[in-house]
């Protein structure tokens, strides 16, 4: 290795370890490059911690029972419109936090992560009530046989009645994001992460004085474990150990500040709800083809999600720079940043993308012996593959938007290319031309890639440089 290289390699691994000690910067000033470096580590470090979180649940219940097994699923897709509405406020606090920051207004910035706070937390009691009183009956709603029901409405009753951690976890991590604290929402992760995986199996299988509370141990662990990432965050808010500080006095309700961000955090809920539909669907079609077929396909897709989060963590660090940037009078660099963004993401999605190209099957393999899950996970993996570079950077273009407070467009994009040309080409082409489920990956490649090509042709027209927010 060259005395240059070496000297290279010194400086990369010292912006490694800033960027994760969180070392404060100003992130519209300077090196465009090392602002992407220095938001994306920690963005996609949290991106991998919070992918975890069910990893580690299924591993532990699973040992439990079958049933234990499936209250999880059932009661994970209730929480996803849980994280819906969840997503869609952080987006609206990325967005604005970032903005005030960009402003240098730290007071600005303080007020609209209590608004934040005080909306999640008052949307989070209310389902809460609903998740303590009706557990059985949600699970019924989902399709529980009564059995099922009796075994796991206590994690159903845990986990829903207990959503506010999920609320302030995602919506106070969002307002480090914006304000540029990318490092203080991956430690949060971390923090509970750590926890979950130390309190599952004493729950679960009972340690000394605590019983085996079976699933219900689950949903005890997680809580506890964001519960207390919850506590250390707004310590960190509280003691100003942040780009961000608040106190007591500041948890007023203030109309403006709260109709700015229900205003903002409608698009991004509609965005979550609009994909996460458009999947539902496509997993429908897809049971049509039998088991062996919706395995290799949820495989596959599982596979791809992993992969995905360092893309997004990217995709996140975009969104932070062009709120900032905007907020500092700054739309040039704004801009750039994002074209920037978007080009590291596709040299990286488009590594990835030969990777599976070449070793689908290996890949697949790994986790199933099955001849026809494996034929088919690999083909969903290569079709859906090949479309990764769009995907690289429709992530950054549509966050951008997000970044600029215009979440209406990301969601006219996504109700267009999901629900009026995704799911009909999948039907058409998996059904009523009978090419099966590869009917269904060229539909989510070709949708994917005409996302892509709208939203840079809108971000090219550089209305989102007008947006107030």
């Amino acid at each position: 290795m060259t005395t240059q290289s070496t000297n290279r390699f010194k400086s990369y691994w010292r912006l490694l370890i800033a960027a994760i000690r969180g070392k404060e910067e100003d992130f519209t000033t300077g090196s465009i490059r090392k602002a992407i470096f220095m938001l994306s580590i920690p963005m996609i470090l949290e991106m991998l911690m919070e992918s975890t979180f069910a990893l580690v649940d299924i591993i532990f219940v699973s040992q439990v029972s079958v049933n234990a097994v499936a209250t999880v699923g059932l009661t994970e897709s209730v929480i996803t419109l849980l994280y819906a509405l969840a997503i869609g406020l952080s987006m609206a606090a990325t967005a604005i936090v970032a903005r005030r920051t960009g402003e240098k207004d730290k007071k600005g910035a303080a007020e609209a992560a209590v608004q934040a706070i005080i909306l999640g937390s008052a949307l989070a009691i209310l389902i809460g009530i609903v998740g303590i009183i009706y557990p059985k009956e949600i699970l019924s709603l989902m399709g529980g046989e009564a059995n099922l029901i009796e075994e796991g409405y206590g994690y159903t009753r845990i986990l829903i009645g207990g959503n506010i951690t999920i609320f302030l976890l995602f919506l106070i991590n969002a307002v480090f994001r914006g304000a540029g604290d990318a490092s203080m929402a991956m430690w949060a992760l971390v923090l509970s992460n750590c926890l979950n995986i130390i309190l599952d199996p004493i729950f679960i299988f009972g340690f000394g004085p605590i019983p085996a509370y079976g699933v219900e141990g689950a949903a005890i662990a997680t809580t506890i474990g964001r519960g207390t990432a919850v506590f250390v965050q707004f310590m960190i808010l509280f003691f100003g150990w942040g780009r961000i500080k608040i106190g007591i006095k500041d948890f007023v309700f203030r109309s403006k500040v709260m109709l700015n961000m229900i205003k903002v955090s409608l698009g991004g809920i509609g965005q979550f709800l609009i994909g996460t539909s458009s999947w539902v669907f496509l997993m429908r079609i897809m049971s049509e083809f039998g088991s062996d077929v919706l395995a290799g396909y949820t495989i596959s897709i599982r596979v791809m999600m992993f992969t995905m989060m360092p893309a997004w963590g990217m995709s996140n660090a975009a969104a932070t720079l062009v709120g900032q940037n905007l907020g500092a009078n700054q739309p040039d660099r704004a801009e750039k940043s994002v074209w920037k963004t978007g080009k590291y993401n596709a040299i990286f999605m488009a590594s990835i993308s030969l990777v599976y190209l070449i070793f689908a099957h290996e890949i697949i393999a790994l986790f199933s012996d099955v001849s026809d899950v494996v034929k088919y996970g690999a083909l969903s993996l290569q079709v859906i593959a090949a479309g990764y570079v769009f995907y690289a950077f429709g992530m950054v273009t549509t966050q951008a938007f997000n970044g600029a407070g215009d979440t209406k467009t990301p969601t006219i994009i996504n109700f267009f290319c999901f629900w009026l040309f995704q799911l009909p080409f999948a039907y058409f082409g998996a059904v009523t031309l009978d090419w099966g489920p590869i009917g269904v990956y060229l539909a989510i490649t070709l949708a994917e890639m005409l996302i892509a090509a709208i939203a840079i042709i809108w971000f090219k027209k550089g209305k989102w440089k007008l947006v107030k927010v």
